[in-house]
């Protein structure tokens, strides 16, 4: 019926709470949403209520989609008045996702257009680069079931970081819901959290491993501080600047690992104005743009659908009513993005030159660099000022533990806490991203062994944490340099092999991140880690990821 520029789809979402329709028309861009949402009467989403609310509300949501995709269409009678149906296949609850999904197939076949099935988490990110006109953002989705980092690369949003145990929006209902708040639990910790009155933080664990992130400890610590007698608000307040600096703290962070300039936000808790100015205030610190869509489009809805359904549609990413099935469990990652170019590549510094990576800014010196870690104006002062310190004692205690361990790091001539500042030899010629090879990838696998085999971890391993050296064999690997680890601000002391998993997942996911050809370089690392290292970590790291955390939680 229609050219690319006036494409319309109507589009169902029912992932959990929200029954959905939408009508998109490429054209002049308008998008009409109609939603009914489920509000439990006490505590979270009840599956098996919100499946009754879904298979209730979506023929009457759709209705009025339809109805208004009629009356708006500058076309025949004669002629359906959409191009295609799209719909959310997953990541959701099955039964509400099924409804959804039988909904638009009927659609579908009534009007006599093509089917799209759309990935709920791709659509949060394609809906801020729609309407930011960012040409390769990362993209933060902070939302109730999910909590993760995507960037483009490679024909796919890669998941460079992702939340360890619950989403963001879960993690604080379960913290509402022990107080005794009804759902959603987001709005109620903001307006408390406006209230307080306390102007210190309290203690609450701040959990950051690379770009993973992880809820359980501090949603627990909240909980026993309530029971203590502390203030509601005061804890709301200290558990939203927790939660929210260390999603900031990871977007810099991939932010940094890519040389990306674009941040868009996703998923509901986006609403959240105190999230939204940290990344904001972030990013207008890097230089970077940061973009938030219209509140209508963070929290579940079927415009996002729609938006990112007529791209598919357009690209010819279309499905049969046979190949139709829902995925619950439906990754970003494993989605073929078929409707958009390449970006342009990052520019890369130039050796020599002064860098600023996600913390600190690094100064070359003659045959010495001096690091200094910044302080983050997003971030609570207290807050701030304690990890500044802690990070770089650390980094400077792990340094020097890892060298005695035989690992290449550089050697550290002064430390000042107070001030976050380190002083150290000048190694290396390149980071590791932009000098891959597998026999460099091999030694950082043989370190991370030495150093989980010492009892501890490095914490951020990452493509931009190794420093390499010069020349190559004819193979292209390296033959006349070391590999270096650095930056150990992250790291620990431990005897768990969840941890020493982590270290090797962070890897990887910057191997993903900045690799043209991951997998055969992720398969290296492993081979070189099982012959100097614990055979247990390797089978945690498959443990971990196959936990599917892509999934709404009741």
């Amino acid at each position: 019926m229609s050219h690319d520029s006036s494409i319309r789809v109507l589009a169902v979402e029912g992932t959990a709470w929200a029954a959905s329709a939408a009508v998109y028309d490429a054209g002049s861009g308008d998008v009409f949403i109609e939603t009914d949402a489920y509000l439990p009467d006490s505590g979270g989403i009840h599956p098996r209520e919100a499946a009754e609310h879904m298979h209730g509300a979506i023929p009457r949501v759709v209705e009025t989609a339809l109805s208004h995709a009629r009356e708006t269409v500058d076309g025949p009678a004669s002629e359906p008045p959409v191009d295609a149906v799209a719909f959310s296949r997953g990541p959701g609850l099955g039964p509400c996702l099924r409804i959804v999904a039988t909904a638009a197939r009927a659609l579908a076949q009534t009007l006599e257009v093509p089917l799209v099935g759309v990935n709920h988490m791709v659509a949060h990110l394609e809906i801020g680069r729609h309407t930011s006109e960012f040409n390769s953002p990362v993209c933060l989705n902070a939302s109730g079931a999910n909590a993760h980092l995507l960037a483009y690369r490679n024909g796919r949003y890669r998941v460079l970081g992702e939340t360890m145990d619950t989403g963001v929006g879960n993690a604080i209902d379960k913290f509402t819901r022990h107080v005794g708040w009804s759902h959603p639990g987001g709005p109620k910790v903001e307006e408390a959290a406006a209230r307080a009155e306390g102007e210190e933080l309290l203690d609450l664990p701040y959990v950051v491993k690379g770009m993973d992130f992880s809820f359980s400890g501090i949603m627990t610590a909240a909980k026993e501080a309530y029971d203590g007698g502390e203030d509601v608000e005061d804890v709301c307040c200290s558990l939203q600047e927790n939660v929210f600096a260390m999603l900031a703290e990871v977007a810099e962070r991939a932010l940094s690992l890519t040389g990306r300039e674009e941040l868009v936000l996703g998923g509901g808790v986006g609403q959240n104005a105190r999230l939204r100015g940290m990344l904001a205030e972030m990013c207008e610190a890097r230089g970077a743009s940061f973009h938030a869509p219209d509140p209508r489009f963070l929290r579940d809805n079927a415009g996002m659908i729609a938006v990112l359904g007529a791209k598919m549609y357009a690209a010819g990413d279309t499905l049969e009513i046979a190949d139709s099935r829902v995925d619950p469990d439906f990754r970003p990652d494993q989605v073929p993005v078929t409707w958009r170019e390449a970006p342009e590549p990052a520019p890369r510094r130039a050796e020599g030159e002064a860098v600023r990576g996600a913390e600190a800014v690094v100064t070359p010196e003659g045959d010495r660099v001096v690091k200094r870690r910044l302080p983050k104006s997003y971030r609570h002062p207290d807050l701030d000022d304690r990890l500044r310190r802690e990070r770089t004692a650390g980094e400077a205690r792990l340094t020097s533990l890892a060298r005695r361990e035989g690992v290449s790091t550089p050697v550290l001539s002064d430390v000042d806490p107070r001030e976050a500042t380190l002083e150290f030899e000048r190694v290396g010629t390149a980071d590791l991203r932009d000098a891959l090879t597998e026999q460099r990838v091999r030694e950082v696998g043989a370190h991370l062994a030495t150093i989980h085999g010492a009892g501890f971890v490095h914490g951020d391993p990452t493509t931009r944490n190794v420093r390499v050296g010069a020349g190559t064999d004819g193979d292209g690997d390296d033959a006349g340099g070391r590999t270096y680890l650095i930056d150990f601000g992250l790291g620990y002391h431990t005897d768990h092999v969840e941890d020493y998993a982590m270290d090797l997942h962070v890897a990887e996911g910057s191997l993903v991140g900045t690799a043209d050809d991951p997998d055969p370089l992720r398969a290296t690392l492993r081979e070189s880690y099982r012959a100097a290292g614990d055979e247990r970590v390797l089978n945690r790291l498959a443990e971990i990821e196959s936990r599917g955390r892509y999934v709404s939680e009741p």
